[in-house]
């Protein structure tokens, strides 16, 4: 009977150690489960934190890299807007990101060149056609020029002539940017000739100063070459022009290296070239990468004018540079010319080169009522008389005097003492009851 009590005891002993250990297991349960369903929680906030970050990512990508990328494209100044969240440039996602940039760059250039060379195509097209119509009036403007010798009437014709060979040049220039050849074949040339024959074509070609210090008189520009490069030396005095004020003048040296090339430099008195416009023209008057040119990169409206002398470049192989300063604060232009390009003329077999289906000169006076026989010869003294004066027998040419205004007379000749004689006696019909 006594043992029941103690085994009661032991009994209820265990049965409560029994149940303080299910109460501890019990908490440790509740306490695990509690962590767990927190960590779940935590989980499930960085997971919508994750995808609110990466959801922000897109839309920085959609809404401000991709077009600030296009326009980069275009000019590098414009800049691209890095990762919204910088710590994700290790990551996947940022690898992911720099592949849809990559694929969207090479689809924007695809594009670009696709439409660009479609409308290079319709600039050749449609300069072509003008070019065409341009020549043909120009050819009626040397018939008129020809038949008639109303002094007033062929001052208007000049200026009519004037005026159209600037609209050729201009579109010659464009259709060489565009990848045309330079529409002329020439007879090998003297290098003043190709000087004074390119800034004939410019409106204010008054302000051009020409100064040959070239060593010999028969130096001269192959005939493949001669018309590339009168189109570069044109371009290069326009922009001298177009960049200085139109009281200052331009001064335009002829001068031979001893390594035997011809060099011409263009000097101006303008304002100069920022450094951005400085290595842009420069890249592009290098003549690298001309083939692939972009028609939206020479501005709107389009510069043809550099792009042209790159185009020409890398065809002929001369060099332009115009990274130097002026001796008067402006630009410094130099294009060389290459002893492959140049030639001796024999001035007695071929003492004249033309460089241009020109006007004819001003035909003699007339004799009329109330003029005098002693009149002088109708000269238009607004434009250029594009004739060349035979070259004297000397060691060489003496340069210009900077202090005085070139005559247009002078500086502007193409045409010949030669050509003027065969052009009045083709007109004369005194001559031809000699003949």
């Amino acid at each position: 009977m006594t043992a029941i009590p103690e085994v009661a005891t032991v009994v209820l002993s265990a049965t409560t150690t029994a149940g303080a250990v299910a109460t501890v297991l019990l908490a440790r349960s509740r306490a695990a489960f509690a962590n767990s369903t927190q960590s779940q929680a935590a989980r499930a906030d960085s997971a919508e934190a994750r995808e609110a970050e990466l959801r922000a990512e897109i839309r920085h990508l959609v809404t401000a890299r991709l077009p600030a990328y296009a326009q980069h494209l275009v000019s590098t100044h414009h800049p691209v807007p890095g990762l919204l969240s910088p710590h994700l440039s290790e990551t996947e996602i940022s690898k992911l990101i720099e592949a849809v940039l990559g694929e969207f760059s090479e689809t924007i250039l695809r594009q670009r060149h696709r439409i660009d060379a479609a409308a290079w195509s319709a600039v050749r097209g449609t300069v072509s056609h003008t070019q065409s119509v341009a020549n043909r009036m120009q050819d009626v403007v040397e018939e008129l020029q020809r038949k008639n010798d109303n002094p007033e009437l062929l001052n208007a014709l000049f200026g009519i002539d004037h005026l159209n060979e600037q609209m050729i040049r201009h579109l010659q220039k464009a259709a060489i940017a565009s990848g045309a050849w330079p529409g002329h074949v020439r007879e090998d040339t003297h290098v003043p000739d190709v000087v004074t024959g390119a800034h004939s074509r410019l409106h204010g070609y008054e302000r051009i100063q020409i100064v040959s210090n070239l060593r010999a008189t028969n130096v001269g520009i192959v005939g493949r070459a001669a018309e590339p490069l009168a189109v570069a030396c044109t371009e290069l005095m326009a922009n001298a022009l177009e960049h200085s004020s139109d009281d200052l003048r331009v001064v335009v040296t002829l001068m031979q290296t001893d390594n035997g090339a011809v060099c011409i430099v263009i000097d101006d008195a303008g304002t100069g070239m920022t450094p951005e416009e400085q290595a842009r023209g420069t890249r592009l008057v290098s003549g690298e990468g001309s083939s692939v040119l972009l028609l939206t990169e020479l501005g709107d409206p389009p510069a043809f004018g550099f792009a042209a002398i790159g185009r020409l470049v890398a065809d002929y192989g001369f060099q332009v540079s115009i990274d130097q300063l002026s001796p008067y604060n402006g630009v410094r232009a130099v294009l060389s010319i290459p002893p492959h390009l140049l030639v001796e003329i024999d001035e007695l077999t071929n003492p004249i080169s033309a460089m241009a289906p020109l006007p004819a000169p001003p035909p003699r006076k007339p004799q009329r009522p109330g003029l005098q026989s002693e009149d002088a010869p109708v000269s238009d003294s607004e434009l250029p008389q594009r004739r060349r004066k035979r070259p004297q027998n000397s060691p060489g040419v003496s340069p210009a005097p900077s202090s005085r205004t070139p005559d247009p007379d002078r500086a502007g000749a193409v045409w010949s003492d030669f050509q003027e004689g065969l052009t009045a006696a083709r007109n004369d019909p005194e001559t031809e009851d000699a003949t």
